[in-house]
């Protein structure tokens, strides 16, 4: 086993940066900054909270879905495989779009792991190795909550006047998780629904 190279033993240089940035740099989570995109600033911060908890939790699905990729097995395994793998990555590119709506409202987008685990709505997986029938329920328990969040603030940035925000969350977000939803549940082996 190699030993350490490190030759400081305050650690000091693990709880800081080498060359600190001045505090004028910095923004708080919960501030908006001043912007010219003619809303009002209760409303661009009404709109980054909902993002914000959005991006949380598609970053926590996304997530779920990269798991799942790697821990599916059974006789649908490629299957699976390749759609968990494929869905991962429309949520990755969907959280960025996200993001840089919180950024273009003047806010500050949630990105590191344990600030979306805080912030997430969506239930913890556990670390164990489920089957796929498991998978795909959780995950469509996980798109549920994402689709009652997003349509309840979609009507909420429509009613502030935030059409900006409202058409992502309705033509981005709310479609991606419909068309996901479909997906899942179309591998679930349920009797047919007769109404």
């Amino acid at each position: 086993m190699a030993t350490s190279t490190i030759t400081r033993t305050d650690a000091k240089h693990l709880k800081e940066p080498a060359v600190p940035r001045p505090p004028k740099d910095s923004q708080l989570a919960t501030m908006s900054r001043r912007s010219v995109l003619a809303l009002d600033a209760p409303v661009m911060a009404a709109s980054i909270d909902s993002l914000n908890q959005l991006l949380a939790d598609t970053l926590t699905i996304r997530d779920m879905y990269k798991k799942f990729h790697w821990q599916v097995s059974g006789h649908t395994f490629y299957m699976l495989h390749q759609l968990f793998d494929k869905h991962s990555g429309e949520q990755g590119d969907l959280s960025d779009i996200i993001a840089e709506r919180v950024q273009t409202l003047g806010g500050v987008s949630i990105a590191m792991a344990a600030d979306v685990a805080e912030r997430s709505s969506i239930p913890r997986c556990p670390r164990e190795r489920e089957d796929s029938v498991a998978q795909i329920t959780r995950l469509l328990h996980a798109h549920e909550i994402i689709l009652l969040e997003a349509r309840a603030m979609a009507r909420d940035c429509a009613t502030a006047g935030d059409v900006g925000s409202n058409d992502l969350i309705v033509s981005e977000i709310i479609r991606l998780h419909e068309l996901q939803v479909w997906f899942l549940f179309e591998h679930l082996d349920l009797p047919e629904r007769v109404t």
